[in-house]
């Protein structure tokens, strides 16, 4: 009778004989609620693994302390997630867009008098499922009293997501050189590409399909051709603040009209590698090595052309 006395509603006597689990000492649960208040999970971890060790009895409600804290973090990503796809589908057209510009000036006199300026132009708008890109550059450079150097490049290119890793893209591109031959140089083309690979630090995207090119050379003629593009995307952030980035496009033109022909009539490949340095959150510092590559360019012009520039990139 006592023991029942001692353990009411029938509980056995093995149940009655353990003691009363003790609660989480107060200022072990202080630190615990301190790591929390700062909604840091690094730390919150931190925090938990040190209170398990040293407090072995309440890992429990340590667990369930860190279990309430992970659970208000989900939701809270969730709402923040939902409120940001929310924000794009609901943008105007001249909204969400981000991107950088940069500029590059020489002058030179004495025994040569030589003046030039460099000119570019990145934006950039993320979607939910499409992406628009625009990039535009102008090279300008006197030498002597002639235009030695006048490139112009104007290119647009929205994409589509089909999956997580595979996107659709077409490609609208404007080019003027007379240095090599041509007054204006039009392309479009459209095919898939794919993000290789897609991490904190590196990015590697590929991209694949037909293209058609209208040139209008210096002497009055005009080519029509179909061809193929082949594109390459490279960034890796070496340190938060140091980054290589490689970016070629590579159009190889045929010389038919609706067939695939091996033998090309004309390639030109346009390859950048650049290392970009931050100096402020969007004050960054390039120097960048350009090869621009045409097979079939005038007698006169040599194939390859090599830049290699220092500029000043701000962001936006």
């Amino acid at each position: 009778m006592r023991i029942r006395a001692l353990c009411p509603f029938g509980l056995a006597l093995a149940a009655c004989a353990q003691p009363a689990a003790a609660e989480l000492p107060q200022p072990v649960r202080a630190m615990i609620d301190a790591a929390i208040a700062t909604g840091d999970a690094a730390k919150v971890r931190t925090v938990v693994d040190l209170a398990k060790q040293t407090n072995p009895g309440d890992v429990g409600e340590i667990d369930a302390l860190h279990g309430t804290f992970l659970a208000k973090q989900r939701e809270l990503a969730a709402a923040e997630k939902a409120r940001k796809e929310e924000e794009i589908r609901t943008a105007g057209l001249f909204e969400n867009w981000s991107g950088s510009g940069q500029i590059g000036a020489f002058q030179s006199s004495g025994n040569s008098d030589d003046a030039g300026v460099s000119l570019a132009l990145n934006l950039n708008r993320q979607g939910i499922d499409w992406q628009h890109k625009v990039r535009s550059s102008i090279d300008y450079q006197r030498s002597n009293g002639r235009t030695s150097r006048e490139q112009y490049l104007f290119a647009y290119e929205p994409r589509v997501r089909i999956s997580p890793d595979l996107f659709a893209y077409s490609l609208a591109q404007y080019e003027r050189s007379r240095q090599q031959g041509f007054l204006a140089r039009y392309s479009v083309s459209g095919g898939v590409g794919y993000d290789v690979i897609d991490t904190p630090s590196l990015d590697l995207s590929v991209k694949a399909g037909p293209a058609f090119r209208r040139t209008e050379l210096v002497g009055g003629a005009s080519e029509d051709r179909l061809g193929g593009l082949a594109g390459l995307d490279f960034d890796w952030r070496i340190t938060d603040r140091l980054t290589l980035t490689q970016d070629s496009n590579m159009i190889a033109e045929t010389g038919g009209s609706a067939t695939v022909i091996v033998d090309s009539s004309r390639t030109t490949l346009n390859a950048i590698t650049g290392l970009e340095a931050k100096m402020t959150d969007r004050l960054t510092t390039r120097l960048s090595y350009a090869v621009d590559y045409d097979s079939n360019r005038p007698a006169l012009a040599a194939a390859t052309d090599t830049l290699t520039r220092f500029t000043l990139v701000y962001g936006f």
